[in-house]
């Protein structure tokens, strides 16, 4: 019987088991399907919001990519068809190569590009003609060694050169470019006979690409440097002036606004005067590559792009005080808010105007014109007058006549009970004698003077850092006193950023201002001012 419910037990058991085992592959499999097509789901989806993003956020770049598929299938007729494959070779792979290399998003980066990708080519090639019509008339070994010692030469002499700050800047490429096709010609020149047939073909090809990108840049929906750096101008001006409206206004919100805020959406305090802190070497490289574009609007003249670059530092300099601003929103100790709303009004009209007058200077930037004899208004000042008004006519809650008096008692008490703590533990050094227990009781007293002066400190510990915090609480307007201070510091630099916009509106020759003129024409003559020394050279044109 007990072998029969064994075997039963037995039978039941592998029937369960050739049941189950294949019902649990069989869900495992479902849910990884399963799992497996969600992933696939949300990686298609965020595929799709990221190309839908790049293409709102600036709709130039799909132009771009659809001018830099054409060129490359232009330059790809020269594999594909037969004569012109015929002509070029495998040479026709440099024109590739120069596309896809050459051509950037601005006019004025594929411009710097091309044409120092065309001279570093005929600069190369004509030495590398050079250096093998000489080797041609020597021995084999002779040859090799004069092959080695020129790319040896001309390879560090070029490198060397490449640090030159001017090299650097406007060359950079172009000397890469020397090196790279002056050694490919001059190494393999060894086992080939005919360099001149390579030096013609590879040229031609890089020409036939360098043309296509710049007839790309330059006639086909150009982007230029110029504008991207002009548009950042106006931007930063725009943000910074959002900062700060927003930086006041939220000082004086209550708290739970300020919670809901930060919920809701992106700071839009930091995200006003972020693009401005780093925009320094955004500012210099549009900068460079404005230098190199054409005259390709209606203006009689060259802008001064160095300008722009002169006003972008000032106005990091002045989001610097922003971001203290700002600073003062964070930080532990804050002023009451029942203080802060007697200096509420004053301060956020002055904010309004600080907004106010920056929106101006990015509105004449961007139409190119002077700014406005008033850009400093009346209404300024007199804000500036009512906050420092308000701030007088409350001495007390700045100057904390009562806090610094216990300021002052609490310091006395904590000398008083040190002077007493020393009478009351204080010892005194015994004569020092010359027997062992003199010794041994001098060195008991030195230990218990040593125990009394632990004790001293461990008791006036306490009171000194109540002496501190008290110290520090001596007024509880002084948070709000930074902040204010910060406010006419930022009132202070806006007279720089005034100058700086100015300057570049005289250089520039802005028009003259007209609120009723909506027209960018300009009318006015050149100043007689030499402002080569705030341009970059232009080698194009």
């Amino acid at each position: 019987m007990a072998t029969k419910v064994h075997v039963g037990m037995e039978t039941e058991m592998n029937g369960n088991g050739r049941n189950g085992v294949p019902e649990m592959v069989k869900n495992n499999w479902k849910k990884r399907l399963l799992d497996f097509s969600g992933k696939m789901k949300r990686f298609t989806g965020c595929l799709w919001r990221t190309i839908w993003k790049a293409g709102r956020e600036d709709p130039r770049r799909i132009i771009h990519a659809f001018k830099v598929g054409l060129c490359l299938t232009l330059v790809s007729l020269l594999y594909l068809i037969e004569p012109l494959f015929k002509s070029f070779g495998t040479s026709a792979i440099w024109a590739v190569m120069t596309v896809v290399v050459v051509l950037e998003f601005t006019a004025g980066a594929t411009l710097c590009k091309g044409l120092n990708r065309g001279l570093g080519t005929v600069l190369a090639g004509s030495l590398a003609f050079l250096i093998n019509y000489i080797a041609t008339r020597s021995e084999s070994v002779v040859r090799a060694v004069f092959i080695g010692a020129a790319v040896f030469l001309i390879g560090t002499a070029a490198t060397y050169m490449r640090f030159f700050p001017y090299i650097k800047k406007n060359y950079d490429y172009g000397v890469v470019i020397f090196l790279l096709t002056f050694n490919l010609i001059t190494v393999s020149s060894y086992r080939v006979e005919n360099v001149l047939k390579i030096v013609h073909d590879r040229f031609y090809a890089i020409s036939i690409g360098c043309a296509i990108c710049l007839f790309m840049s330059l006639l086909v929906f150009p982007i230029w440097s110029g504008e991207d750096l002009h548009n950042s101008t106006v931007g930063k001006l725009e943000g910074l002036a959002k900062s700060i409206e927003a930086c006041v206004n939220e000082y004086f919100n209550d708290p739970e606004i300020k919670e809901n805020q930060d919920k809701s959406s992106e700071d839009p305090i930091y995200k006003g005067y972020k693009a401005v802190l780093d925009s320094k070497s955004i500012d210099e490289t549009l900068a460079l590559y404005a230098s190199w574009e054409p005259r390709h609007s209606r203006h009689c003249y060259r802008f001064p792009w160095q300008q722009y670059v002169k006003v972008g530092a000032v106005l990091r300099q002045f989001g610097y005080t922003v971001v203290a601003l700002h600073g003062c929103l964070q930080t532990e100790i804050q002023t009451p808010r029942s203080v802060r709303a007697r200096f509420k009004d004053p301060c956020i009209r002055l904010a309004g105007e600080v907004k106010k007058a920056l929106m101006e200077l990015a509105n004449n930037i961007r139409r190119r014109r002077h700014c406005s004899p008033e850009i400093l208004s009346d209404h300024l000042h007199e804000a500036l007058q009512d906050l420092d008004t308000a701030i007088k006519s409350q001495p007390r809650l700045f100057l904390g006549s009562k806090k610094n008096q216990t300021t002052s008692n609490m310091l006395a008490l904590a000398a008083a009970h040190a002077a007493r703590y020393k009478q009351d533990h204080g010892v005194s050094l015994a004569s020092v004698k010359t027997d062992s227990s003199a010794f041994l009781e001098w060195k008991r007293k030195r230990v218990g003077r040593e125990e009394a002066k632990e004790n001293e400190r461990k008791a006036l510990r306490p009171q000194l850092s109540k002496i501190a915090i008290t110290s520090l609480e001596f007024s509880e307007a002084l948070p709000f006193a930074a902040f204010a201070s910060l406010l006419v510091e930022i009132v202070a630099r806006l007279d720089h950023v005034i100058e700086e916009v100015e300057e570049l509106g005289r250089i520039a020759c802005y028009k003259e201002f007209n609120p009723d003129d909506d027209d960018i024409s300009v009318t006015c003559k050149r100043p007689p001012v030499d402002v080569t020394k705030n341009q970059l050279p232009s080698h194009a044109f």
